[in-house]
C-alpha cells in the first residue's frame, strides 16, 4: 500500500495557542480551570485537558465565583465577557488572532455605516461569536450560493462581507463571486478571510486525493475545517473519502494490496492520531510512506499577557 500524508495538516498556530493557554494556566493557578465550550473542536484534545484538570462548561452561570475561565478558540459574543467583567470572573480569551481579525473588520465595516454580510455556517460558534460582536440584525449570514443570490439586505449600496475562516475555498470564491456580480460596490476584507491554515491543508489534500482509493481525514465531527477537506478530497478525485475520529474506525476491508491511501488532519487533530493510522496500515500492509508537502507554516501566536511569565 502507498500512503500519501499531507503536508501541511494537523495543529495550526491558532489551536496550538488555544490549548497552549489552558495548559499555561493550570500550570500557573492549579485546577480547576473552567472552559466555556470545546477549546478547540477534537474530543482527544478536551479529554487530554480534562485529565489534567480543566473543566468544560456550556455557559458560564455554570463557572463559580473567582474561578478561572476560558473562552474557546473559536470566539464568542460581546455578551459573554461581559457577563464575565458582571461577575468579577477573570477570563483568559482563546480566540484564534484570525478571528479577532474578522470581529475587527465587521467593526469597522458597521462603523462605516454598511450592512455586513457573513458567509459561514448557522450555529457553528465562529458564526455565532461573529454575528454577536454587532447588534442584532446588523449582519445577514449567508450559506450558500442560492442564499447570495436571494439576499435582499436592507442598503445594497452600503454592504461589506467577512468569512468563517474554515470554508472551502472554491465554495467561498462562488458566494462572493454572485455577491459581487449583485451588489458591484459590496466591500470586502482588506485580505482573504479564509485561516491560512485552512487553504493550506485543503491544497494539500488536493495534491494528494486524486486517484487515492480511499482519503482519511482524521478529525471531529463538529469540526468545520476537517468537513471541508472531505469535501475537497471528493471534488478533488479521491474515489472515497471519509471523516475519522480514531485509526480504530476504519474499515480496512476497502483497502487491498496495491491501494493508494490519502492521509490528512483537520486543524484541530493531534499528530499522534496520524501515527496511530499509519502504525495500523503497516500492522496489515507492506507501506510506502510518502509525504507531499505545497507549504511551510512558521507562524506563532503570543499567549495572553497574563501568561506571560
Amino acid at each position: 500500500m502507498t500512503i500519501l500524508l499531507a503536508s501541511p495538516r494537523g495543529f495550526c498556530a491558532g489551536v496550538d495557542r488555544a490549548i497552549q493557554i489552558v495548559e499555561q494556566a493550570l500550570r500557573l493557578h492549579g485546577a480547576p480551570v473552567y472552559v466555556r465550550h470545546e477549546i478547540v473542536h477534537n474530543r482527544t484534545v478536551v479529554e487530554d485537558l480534562q485529565t489534567k484538570g480543566a473543566v468544560f462548561v456550556d455557559e458560564l452561570d455554570e463557572v463559580p465565583a473567582d474561578a478561572i475561565v476560558i473562552f474557546s478558540a473559536h470566539g464568542v459574543p460581546k455578551a459573554v465577557p461581559a457577563e464575565a467583567k458582571r461577575r468579577n470572573l477573570f477570563y483568559l480569551d482563546a480566540t484564534w488572532p484570525l478571528v479577532s481579525k474578522i470581529h475587527r473588520e465587521a467593526e469597522r465595516h458597521f462603523a462605516a455605516g454598511r450592512h455586513m454580510l457573513l458567509i459561514g455556517h448557522a450555529g457553528h460558534p465562529e458564526v455565532v461569536g461573529t454575528m454577536g460582536q454587532l447588534p442584532q440584525g446588523a449582519i445577514t449570514l449567508i450559506e450558500t450560493s442560492e442564499d447570495a443570490e436571494r439576499v435582499e439586505p436592507p442598503a445594497r449600496e452600503r454592504l461589506g462581507y467577512i468569512t468563517q475562516t474554515t470554508l472551502s475555498l472554491d465554495d467561498t470564491a462562488e458566494i462572493i463571486a454572485v455577491l459581487r456580480r449583485r451588489f458591484p460596490s459590496i466591500e470586502g476584507p482588506r485580505r482573504d478571510d479564509i485561516c491560512y491554515a485552512t487553504t493550506n491543508r485543503q491544497q494539500a489534500v488536493k495534491a494528494i486525493a486524486p486517484g487515492a482509493d480511499l482519503t482519511l481525514v482524521l478529525g471531529a465531527p463538529n469540526s468545520s475545517n476537517s468537513l471541508r477537506l472531505v469535501e475537497v478530497a471528493r471534488t478533488a478525485g479521491s474515489r472515497e473519502a471519509r471523516l475519522i475520529q480514531h485509526a480504530a474506525e476504519i474499515d480496512w476491508s476497502v483497502l487491498g494490496d496495491g491501494s493508494v491511501l490519502a492521509l490528512t488532519a483537520g486543524a484541530s487533530a493531534p499528530e499522534h492520531l496520524v501515527e496511530e493510522v499509519i502504525a495500523a496500515a503497516q500492522a496489515r500492509f507492506e507501506v510506502r510512506l510518502e509525504e507531499v508537502s505545497v507549504a511551510h507554516e512558521n507562524v506563532h501566536f503570543k499567549l495572553p499577557p497574563p501568561l506571560l511569565v
